[in-house]
């Protein structure tokens, strides 16, 4: 099972004159929400998280979905053997998620990993409803604490490009 989760650091905050009621999409994406995010597999107890506190956690959700969708491009979907690639990289920094879909399955490592470790293995139709369930509850905890984002036309666009499955 995928647990994805996150939290918000106190250490960078956003600013206090934010309207997010109108900040575009870079905003949301890269300046505002700063915390720390993990996917964790609980059958093996094992996660991948960071620990730096700047990560953008909104920014981190949508590109998880995105990246999930980019790993099936391949028309014949899990019974394909070739393996597809994606990486997600953090901005501030030179450390990047690795994903790798073979079949039905996806790899998820990191640059921070020790070398040792085996990546972190989840089926790739669970992998998308989790992304997709984390950014509509992320948007939700989000909405509650800062009035005005549930109104946001860029955070309607989001949503609705990624549904709940």
């Amino acid at each position: 099972m995928i647990d994805l989760g996150y939290s918000l650091s106190r250490r960078f905050p956003d600013p206090p004159q934010t309207d997010y009621r109108t900040a575009d999409a870079h905003a949301l994406r890269h300046d505002l929400f700063c915390g720390d995010v993990y996917i964790a597999d609980t059958e093996t107890d094992r996660e991948l998280s960071t620990a730096w506190g700047w990560v953008p956690v909104l920014d981190f959700a949508w590109a998880l979905c995105d990246i999930v969708e980019r790993l099936d491009t391949d028309s014949r979907g899990s019974r394909s053997a070739r393996p597809i690639h994606a990486e997600l990289d953090f901005t501030e920094s030179t450390d990047r998620m690795l994903f790798e879909r073979r079949f039905g399955w996806v790899d998820v490592a990191a640059d921070w990993m020790p070398a040792e470790d085996a990546p972190l293995t989840f089926n790739h139709a669970a992998l998308r409803r989790e992304a997709r369930d984390f950014l509509h509850d992320l948007v939700a905890d989000l909405a509650d604490m800062h009035e005005g984002l549930a109104d946001n036309p860029t955070i309607w666009a989001l949503q609705a490009r990624f549904p709940r499955i």
